[in-house]
């Protein structure tokens, strides 16, 4: 461990990943942060907004989402929604802080026949001088490749859980075709994001083999979102028990420790983390958020809290030349 701060790893076991999390909180918050300060400025972290472009009717039966078909939890469906209407939102997301617009679509995989479409909102964000994300579902090669070739910058696709105990959270698609999407998306020359969720009832091996998998993808994500859980009215995990915070902290810190050049994501669930379980989370690693009153379906907490706690932490939005060292490095690693 005593080089880890300096490595970028593509190896590890299960063994090395449960030592960290079994450290003394206070010598993994030290390790956490001291990779972090070498890799970011500890003082930034990067803004993202998340807008649905299509609601629910999902075929799949992931038990968190309350956008599958299979369950009812009175979320409305709303189809594809028009170029217009995105474009106004991002111009609303930059005019907020955000850097990154990204776009969700509650599909198990786009249509062919929606991809023009889809093509058509990427060239308009951009135009607006925002970073492109877009979460579809599963890609083929070729749907890939038209999405970078309209410039789509980030493609997001979680990994959700450990593949040991993915198979209680979804049936409908299997660990394989959710890498086999991760590669088409680094095939096709953009950036990975992906990350998964925590609190679904897994233990801790899993969250430990979840991160696991991303750090020994060939190359890591530039982008890790970590989700709590947000037990949704209606799902079959409808009740679940919220997870420990300091176990939360704890996955944050192993994430930032094996992928120490990755951008670390709080995403779902910031709702219900207090300020100061939040700003414990920027010590132990994470410099990205989501931000805005919803997450696809879910609340998220105002842009106005989150600039209110940023003020009162001492942290900045915008980039610096250090944070764009990250970027430089992935965008290295991919021509090499």
């Amino acid at each position: 461990m005593s080089n880890t701060q300096t490595q970028t790893r593509h190896d590890w076991s299960v063994e090395e990943v449960m030592a960290m999390f079994n450290l003394p909180l206070n010598d993994l918050l030290f390790k956490a942060h001291t990779i972090h300060r070498e890799n970011f400025d500890p003082n930034q972290v990067q803004v993202s907004q998340l807008l649905s472009i299509k609601t629910g009717a999902c075929p799949e039966d992931c038990t968190y989402c309350p956008q599958s078909s299979r369950y009812d939890t009175g979320l409305e469906r709303e189809r594809l929604m028009e170029l217009e209407r995105v474009v106004a939102e991002a111009k609303a997301a930059k005019e907020t802080g955000a850097t990154r617009f990204c776009m969700g679509a509650a599909w198990r995989s786009p249509k062919n026949k929606d991809i023009p479409h889809l093509e058509s909102m990427i060239r308009e964000v951009k135009s607006l001088g925002l970073e492109t994300c877009m979460t579809l579902g599963m890609l083929s090669g070729e749907q890939a490749s038209k999405l970078a070739d309209a410039g789509l910058d980030y493609y997001n696709h979680n990994l959700d859980t450990s593949p040991e105990y993915y198979g209680e959270i979804i049936t409908t698609r299997t660990y394989s075709d959710r890498l086999e999407t991760l590669q088409n998306v680094r095939d096709s020359g953009m950036k990975v994001c992906a990350g998964g969720i925590v609190g679904l009832g897994e233990e801790q091996t899993d969250r430990a083999g979840l991160l696991r998998q991303l750090a020994n993808l060939p190359m890591h994500p530039e982008s890790v979102p970590i989700n709590q859980l947000v037990a949704c009215a209606g799902t079959p995990l409808e009740g679940q028990d919220v997870m420990d915070p300091i176990e939360f902290i704890r996955t944050i810190a192993v994430a930032r420790i094996m992928m120490p050049k990755s951008y670390v994501r709080l995403s779902a669930g910031r709702e219900a983390m207090s300020d100061e379980m939040q700003a414990m989370a920027f010590f132990a690693g994470a410099n990205s958020i989501f931000y805005g009153e919803k997450l696809l379906t879910t609340p998220n907490p105002e842009a106005n809290e989150d600039l209110a706690l940023f003020e009162r932490l001492g942290i900045n939005r915008s980039e610096t030349t250090e944070t764009k060292a990250a970027n430089t490095y992935f965008d290295a690693m991919a021509s090499a």
